[in-house]
């Protein structure tokens, strides 16, 4: 569109005005003209080639157009020149009348010159990311500031994509700023690809313990590792992160899929649902992803990448990964240097949590590299897991799957270990099945039943003055630990007045809660421990009829209390 405008701009001089030989030469030349106060260098120009980065026309798109497009508009040699009191305003051999350039400069877009600068702020945030990844952090925030500075001249016109680009930019402006002034008391330049294997009493003590109490948990966890240790390496190995990271799951979890911390996190890699859904696993009612080995392991790969990127070195980002980036940058801020000398000294301030795991890894890798040293005689692996995806479209049971296919449940369920009910979604899904059963399976899933879920078998109850866990779960005819883990109460004594429960009922025979038939009257006279749920249950009917029937205002009954059961 520029490239037209100049274009229109010459035709009109020519056509109309007469422009000279020599104007129609300096418009040409604007294509290459580059304004003498821009502050990139040229290695910056050099960058820009490299990278693919077009910097001419980044700065280019910020400058209106010269030569005959000038203040005034006077061409003389493709620079505008501005006329002074008293002078002419054309020079010699120059007709070109101000009116009718205003009437050209006026048809250029203002909308598309806003465009041009967040483009050009945009492209400047490419370069400075490049700066920064080479550890110039200070001409990446130059570089940064001159960005932000195109932003605010944007106006948007009320457009709600220049004002929706305008706001994305200045995020991601700010947030590039504060991770760039984090990493300045992070940043070394070692080696990327390279955990240092330090000794110290730290690791020492943790080789001992390994040695010690947790020598068989060590040598199981050695042993599970070859069902995923392949497929982990291939993983770290394209994502050009050291392969040694590939045992961080021992420490993490023992190499036990479903492990369980007590802060919640789960899995090989142990993430918590915040961080899982960060980085992009996935968890509703029916999966969670953070089970899934693979889909856990590209997620672990992105959050050390994220790490190292902060970092710079690996020791910390482990202690990173382990507590959160924010614990250890509080930490190093509190240090009060511009340089973390020696990884050691920050350890000595990390959780306790935290200061043991690092050396822990530490003395894995130690073990691992030299087993003999250290006394140990490492087992044969378990051989890797050997599959085979089918895509099942309808919801269909674990249990009935490995039926059909004469193999046993556990089997298929180790091979899908995020499916958390042990039932496929209502979605398109990948299924996994033992190598050479595809094709079975694909053969005979019309056979197979579309699973449709329970209804769900809970009441919610408030409570009142005086009333306990025990009592509750008496009336309900449940037990005070299902109630806990329903409500997520940490401390299970503890429930107020008025507080709303979700009380599960799952123990409850259905044999028993259906074995009363309806009086012949049609009536129901309230017992001790009922609610209107339960008589709805019972009955086989629900609490709104059994509501509007009796016009109860509320659901709350008293013993005694009859009932019409059916109208």
């Amino acid at each position: 569109m520029r490239t037209f405008y100049r274009y229109l701009i010459l035709f009109i001089c020519i056509a109309v005005t007469g422009c000279s030989l020599g104007t129609t030469q300096s418009v040409q030349r604007q294509e290459g003209y580059l304004p003498e106060n821009a502050s990139l260098t040229n290695d910056d120009f050099d960058r820009s080639k490299d990278s693919g980065l077009n910097v001419d026309t980044a700065l280019k798109n910020t400058k209106a157009m010269d030569g005959c497009m000038g203040e005034n508009g006077n061409c003389i040699e493709g620079k505008p020149e501005i006329a002074g009191e008293g002078q002419s305003t054309v020079p010699v051999g120059m007709v070109v009348p101000v009116s009718e350039k205003a009437a050209v400069a006026e048809e250029i877009d203002d909308e598309e010159k806003d465009q041009n600068l967040l483009d050009t702020a945009l492209d400047f945030c490419s370069i400075s990311q490049e700066y920064w990844s080479e550890g110039n952090l200070e001409k990446a925030i130059a570089i940064l500031d001159q960005a932000y500075t195109h932003v605010l001249d944007v106006n948007t016109h009320n457009n709600p994509e220049l004002i929706q680009q305008k706001e994305d930019l200045r995020f991601t402006i700010s947030k590039r700023i504060l991770e760039i002034y984090a990493s300045r008391y992070t940043a070394v330049n070692g080696n990327h690809n390279e955990i240092p294997l330090t000794m110290n009493k730290y690791v020492e003590k943790e080789i001992k313990r390994f040695q010690g109490p947790e020598r068989k948990f060590f040598i199981a966890s050695y042993r599970r590792s070859g069902r995923y240790m392949d497929q982990i390496r291939h993983d770290l190995k394209a994502a050009g992160l050291p392969e040694d990271l590939a045992w961080l799951p021992l420490i993490e979890s023992g190499f036990k899929v479903k492990a369980l911390s007590r802060a919640r996190a789960l899995g090989l890699w142990q993430f918590i649902p915040s961080t899982g859904y960060k980085f992009g696993l996935k968890r509703d009612t029916w999966i969670d992803e953070r089970l899934d080995p693979e889909k856990a392991t590209a997620a672990a790969i992105e959050n050390l990448k994220e790490l190292h990127q902060i970092f710079g070195d690996w020791t910390t980002v482990l202690a990173g990964y382990n507590c959160g980036e924010g614990a250890v940058l509080k930490r190093i801020r509190n240090q009060k240097i511009n340089y973390l000398d020696n990884f050691w000294d920050l350890y000595q301030q990390l959780p306790q949590e935290t200061a043991q795991y690092v050396p822990r890894f530490l003395a894995t890798l130690h073990i691992l590299k030299d087993p003999e040293k250290y006394g140990f005689t490492l087992e044969e692996l378990d051989g890797p897991l050997s599959y085979e995806v089918v895509e099942i479209e309808k919801p269909v049971q674990l249990k009935t799957v490995a039926e059909k296919l004469d193999i046993s449940f556990k089997e298929l369920a180790e091979l899908n270990p995020e499916l958390r009910r042990y039932v496929t979604p209502p979605t398109i899904y990948s299924l996994k099945v033992p190598d050479g059963m595809g094709e079975g399976l694909l053969a005979m899933i019309d056979e197979i039943p579309k699973w449709t879920p329970p209804e769900n078998a809970y009441v919610y109850h408030r409570v009142k003055r005086g009333e306990t866990l025990s009592l509750i779960a008496l009336r309900y005819r449940t037990s005070v630990k299902k109630i806990v883990w329903a409500n997520n109460i940490r401390r299970k004594h503890f429930i107020r007045e008025g507080q709303r429960l979700k009380i599960p009922l799952r123990g409850i025979s259905q044999q028993r809660m259906y074995a009363s038939e309806l009086p012949p009257d049609g009536m129901y006279r309230i017992k001790k421990g009922d609610s209107l749920w339960l008589i709805a249950r019972k009955f086989n009917t629900n609490t709104k009829k059994l509501q509007r029937i009796n016009n109860l205002q509320t659901t709350r009954l008293y013993v005694g209390q009859v009932l019409k059961i059916t109208e």
